[in-house]
This record gives structure tokens, C-alpha cells and sequence, in this order.
């Protein structure tokens, strides 16, 4: 994370992804004696038509802006996706002399009374993965989706968390891809670099994650979890941007047997939930999780 702190986040970028790119998938010999995984700085500026004295000053931040050409070429040398080609251009891209100002997340009052109608799990995240709101369902779903919990924190550190998901190897790679691509050029925003640095301190895989410099986007898709009293559910996932936040919402297919297994849950949270009509703000001091 040293070339992060230090600015030159471009250099970091390109070093990390070249050594993610093997030379048979470059088109190039193995050869002998590789010092470094992946590709050689000279083998990507060679493929990419630059000079390797000029590769070499963009990988230490001597140059920070190349030109969209040079960029594209990288993109493609690097084997980049559209996701990630977007993410290299933008972090060339002009950055604001002054820092912005950034508007608490708030959850809208009309999304309250959308939770408290939704009967499927359903909870509103900020940009950082914290737990702002959320309706009984969810929480019957996972207790981690109470207000006040943070996802990506619970999928690393919690063993319960862990265990819920099927392929927690893919969703830990999925949650932090996801979370360098919210942050972009938002590094000095005050929860991204406490929730970095806190997980940077307490998880190896984290660590381990953060250093491939991965980017993804983490909207739809399906995922099986395993939930301790219903057993195996397979889920979709939708996720839809309400002013600053992100109302997620999770459902089976229709008649299935997780759409079976979560009626089942409804039914036995019923009770619990009863009285309960939908979690407070994240200003209430009632609504805090200890």
C-alpha cells in the first residue's frame, strides 16, 4: 500500500496488474530464471509500443499523465475488462485541486416505510458496505444486516459470516474488488481509509486482496448462502441507488424451494419481529447495535 500513500496510484495499479498476466497469456516464451511473476516491465512496454525508459517513469509516478493511447495500449496488454480499462483511464484522469466535501449518508424516510412493506430480506447500504437500515426479514436472513454492522468487516472477521456463504472465497474477492471500485479517487475520505486500515490490520485475506488492486462491479447477481435453521438458500441480489444510498434486496425464484425455505423463515421470525415495526435512523441511540 506504499505507492497508495505515497500518490502514485497508477504506478501501483500497472505493477500489480502486469504481475497477474502470465507470458503465455501475453503471447510471450516463459524463458528461464523470472525474478518477478507475470510480466517484466520491458515485456509490457515492449507489447504496448512505448519505450520501457517511459514505462518505468509511469510505474514510479515520474509521469502521471500518460495519454489515453498509451492507456488504452496498457489496458490491453494487461488483459484489462471494461470495468477495469475504465478505472486505469480514471486514475490519469484530472483530480480536484480541493477536497469534496462529502454529504453524511442518510437514509430517505419514504425508504423506511418501503422496508417496512417489502416481505423479502431487504436493507440499505452505504458506499463503504455499512448497514444503515434494514426490515426484519433481513436481519432474520443474517444478524449481520442489522444497523450499524458493516458487510465487508462481518465477511472477513466473523466466522458466522463465513460460514453462511457458500463460496466465501469468491464473495471476499467480489466485496473488496467492489469496494476499491466505489472508492476511485476518494482516498482520503475519512470511513474508506478507517475501514482500509482497520482491515488491512486485522485480515490477511484482505491484505492479500487488496494488493491485486481487482476492481468489479458488485450489483445483480445470485448467490446460495446457508442459513442455520432453514438450510441452503439461493438468492438474487438486486441493488438500486436511492439518492446516496443503495437499497439491496434479496429474493428466490418464484415457487421454488428457497421461495418455500424463506416463507418458512418469515414465519418463524414472526414472532420475534412482532411489535417491531422497522429499525430506527442510524442517529437513534436506540437503533445502535452494541
Amino acid at each position: 500500500m506504499k505507492d497508495e500513500e505515497s500518490g502514485n496510484r497508477l504506478g501501483s495499479y500497472l505493477r500489480a496488474r502486469r504481475a497477474l498476466v502470465s507470458p503465455a497469456q501475453a503471447g510471450l516464451p516463459p524463458g528461464g530464471n523470472r525474478r518477478v511473476p507475470g510480466l517484466r516491465r520491458e515485456e509490457v512496454a515492449l507489447l504496448a509500443g512505448i519505450s520501457a525508459d517511459y514505462y518505468l517513469r509511469l510505474e514510479r509516478g515520474r509521469d502521471k499523465n500518460p495519454s489515453p493511447q498509451v492507456l488504452e495500449s496498457l489496458a490491453r496488454v494487461l488483459q484489462l475488462d471494461d470495468i477495469e480499462r475504465t478505472y486505469l483511464l480514471g486514475l490519469a484522469a484530472a483530480r480536484p485541486t480541493s477536497p469534496r466535501r462529502k454529504r453524511p449518508e442518510r437514509v430517505p424516510a419514504r425508504v423506511y416505510e418501503l422496508l417496512a412493506h417489502l416481505q423479502i430480506p431487504a436493507f440499505v447500504e452505504g458506499r463503504a458496505f455499512d448497514v444503515l437500515a434494514s426490515n426484519p426479514m433481513a436481519v432474520a436472513l443474517s444478524p449481520r444486516l442489522r444497523p450499524g454492522q458493516n458487510r465487508l468487516r462481518s465477511l472477513l472477521l466473523d466466522p458466522e459470516e463465513q460460514a453462511f456463504h457458500q463460496d466465501w472465497t469468491k464473495a471476499t474477492a467480489d466485496f473488496v474488488a467492489a469496494l476499491r471500485t466505489t472508492i476511485g479517487d476518494d482516498t482520503d475520505d475519512p470511513r474508506f481509509v478507517e475501514l482500509v486500515g482497520e482491515l488491512a490490520l486485522s485480515s490477511q485475506r484482505f491484505r492479500t486482496l487488496w494488493a491485486r488492486h481487482d476492481v468489479r462491479s458488485l450489483d445483480g447477481g445470485t448467490t446460495t448462502v446457508h442459513h442455520p435453521v432453514v438450510g441452503e438458500l439461493r438468492l438474487h441480489r438486486d441493488k438500486l441507488p436511492i439518492d446516496d444510498v443503495i437499497l439491496v434486496v434479496y429474493y428466490p425464484d418464484k415457487d421454488s424451494d428457497s421461495d418455500e425455505k424463506l416463507r418458512l423463515l418469515a414465519a418463524l421470525s414472526h414472532t420475534e419481529s412482532a411489535g417491531m415495526a422497522h429499525d430506527r435512523p442510524a442517529d437513534d441511540p436506540h437503533s445502535k447495535t452494541p
